[in-house]
């Protein structure tokens, strides 16, 4: 009998176990299907746990994690299973019990007392997505698709795509959907497909999302909208407001059959610094209630979804260009993996800043992630008692050179990456500057004039 029957069950995931515990993930696997009938080496709790630590220790290997899980564990130490055991296993499991334990853990996380996660009574989300390299064989490139060339040959790798709704306040994932690079409607049907996810939040999103069936699928389960378009979209005047915004009818071309009338929009045009025009779009039409002037402020906090993709892309994914899965069923396991991962370092982030009363834009993502490293290492999981030691040690450690300030206001140079190449494309004598403090901006609002 292989040592492991009985005793990989007892293996836990450090400081993320307060969020996935063992009863969690068999609620999950039993509504999957995937329960064990009987005992065995490599369980499907342990698998469980396994795939979320490839997540965690992204560079390492097959060997390596499963050293980290279990090392502190002396009998479980000298007998790990071999690379083809835990491929196996990973088949076996699939991705939907990962899919199942992120939708259980996912959600809204900032607290009322959390000014910066609300806006009149409304808690602030964003919707955007990013895709991610998948090894290239015949099975991923059917299943994800990628981009070509003008004759149409493969230009890099697969692609999968990820689209999240993105609690901007805390950077938690609320909801999330995997998709193909290739077909489907791309971001905006799977964004439409989060609707029902976003009820009384105000959902922020870029120029790329503006359409009648995701605008009614989001009013119709009872969030707001704030959307940014570009500036041929709802261009005609209905009724100017007293602010210089307006009421007008958005149809766009392509959806006046299935969505006869469009809907009605309020336009916010508005300039920062002086510079080009900004338009945004929204159901909040009474400008007294709904000040433009608030809202294209708060526009900017759309930004805040793209510092959580640099958190999972850089940071906990690494300098690794490629998803270490070779097959789509596993490609999507993974995936599921990194996104429940995320949010539940997310999660430590704000318990950590609501018990010091900071912002959590002020704790590092990269120490947190550290420190949850260590914690499976050292199994700190394996009670509550523990669980709590290293989550007081780990605060002091993390909070200890921090003030209570806002984060401050800086600025970087952004450049366009080739699409294959890791090179950055720089016009001739341009020269980047380094990140640097700046003042606050001006938002100039344009008026509208009905013609």
């Amino acid at each position: 009998m292989h040592p492991w029957i009985g005793l990989s069950d007892e293996v836990r995931l450090g400081l993320l176990t307060e969020w996935i515990v063992p009863e969690l993930v068999d609620e999950v696997l039993t509504a999957c299907g995937r329960l064990d009938a009987k005992p065995r080496p490599l369980s499907s709790r342990f698998m469980v746990y396994f795939v979320l630590a490839l997540a965690l220790f992204q560079q390492d290997s097959y060997d390596d994690v499963a050293e980290n899980l279990v090392g502190a564990l002396g009998e479980m130490d000298q007998s790990v299973p071999n690379k083809s055991s835990f491929t196996r296993a990973r088949q076996q499991l699939g991705a939907a019990p990962l899919e199942g334990v992120f939708r259980r853990v996912a959600g809204a996380i900032a607290p009322p007392t959390l000014e910066a996660a609300f806006w009149r009574g409304m808690r602030v989300a964003a919707v955007d997505g990013f895709l991610l390299n998948v090894p290239e064989n015949d099975t991923t490139r059917a299943a994800f698709g990628g981009q070509v060339d003008s004759a149409g040959r493969p230009i890099g790798f697969p692609q999968a795509r990820v689209v999240t709704l993105t609690e901007t306040g805390t950077h938690a994932t609320i909801d999330a959907r995997i998709g193909s690079f290739k077909g489907g409607g791309g971001e905006p049907a799977l964004a439409t497909e989060m609707a029902g996810s976003a009820a009384g939040m105000l959902v922020i999103m870029d120029r790329a999302f503006p359409g009648v069936a995701l605008w009614k699928a989001y009013t119709q389960a009872g969030a707001h909208l704030l959307i940014r378009a570009r500036t041929f979209v709802a261009a005609k005047p209905m009724e100017v407001l007293p602010d210089g915004t307006y009421l007008t009818r958005m149809n766009l071309a392509g959806q006046r059959r299935s969505h006869p009338g469009g809907v009605t929009v309020r336009v916010i045009d508005y300039q920062v610094d002086g510079g080009e025009t900004t338009r945004l779009l929204t159901d909040l039409l009474d400008p007294e209630s709904w000040p433009a002037e608030e809202l294209a402020a708060l526009y900017h906090e759309r930004w805040e979804v793209e510092s959580a993709y640099r958190q999972l892309k850089t940071f906990q994914r690494g300098k690794t260009e490629v998803l270490r899965s070779v097959s789509p069923e596993l490609v999507r396991q993974e995936i599921w993996a990194h996104l429940t991962l995320h949010h539940c370092l997310n999660r430590i982030i704000m318990r950590l800043a609501d018990g010091e009363g900071l912002d959590p834009d002020r704790i590092s993502f990269v120490k947190v992630l550290k420190h949850t490293r260590r914690s499976v290492v050292l199994q700190a999981g394996q009670s509550t008692r523990r669980l709590r030691q290293f989550m007081k040690r780990m605060a002091t450690k993390v909070v200890r050179k921090l003030d209570n300030g806002l984060r401050r206001l800086r600025a970087a140079d952004r450049y366009t990456r080739h699409p294959v190449s890791q090179y950055i494309v720089r016009k001739k004598g341009q020269v980047r500057r380094g990140t640097r403090r700046v003042p606050e901006k001006v938002i100039t609002l344009t008026p509208a004039i009905l013609q």
